[in-house]
């Protein structure tokens, strides 16, 4: 195995709805496992069986991994910290497309995309889970 490096985002008992639709959203291909698919014997807790053990998706850009956190009474708010995804892309067109996605499956625009200070396009948009993603894109040829 290779090295490397995916972002692991726990969710809040909706993993496996956020990464189908992050699959339809950015294509690629998803592997989700849920706990009833594989052997609990020897866990030191009783899972749902139908929360999400390990998700990965693998985009064109890269990979996210990630999985419904834990049932352990504390918060793991994804809105409102200083996190978020960046997905960079070839054209301001290919980024405004995969907004567009987002905001029409329930999402929000945080930052509007547009030209920022040092040449290129940036914004971000909340996704309906409350995941931020930000995007860029080269400045106009």
């Amino acid at each position: 195995m290779s090295t490397t490096l995916a972002t692991y985002i726990a969710l809040p008992g909706n993993a496996a709805e956020a990464f189908e639709h992050w699959h339809e959203v950015f294509g690629g291909d998803l592997d989700l496992m849920r706990y009833g698919d594989m052997q609990l014997e020897g866990m030191p807790f009783e899972p749902n069986p139908q929360h999400v053990a390990h998700a990965v998706l693998t985009t064109p850009g890269g990979r996210v991994a990630g999985g419904d956190a834990m049932e352990d009474g504390n918060d793991y708010p994804l809105r409102g910290t200083a996190y978020s995804l960046l997905y960079s892309v070839e054209t301001p067109d290919d980024a405004r497309d995969l907004i567009q996605k987002l905001t029409n499956g329930g999402g929000s625009v945080g930052m509007p995309f547009e030209k920022a200070p040092w040449g290129g396009w940036y914004g971000t948009v909340f996704d309906r889970f409350g995941v931020m993603w930000s995007f860029d894109a080269p400045a106009d040829e």
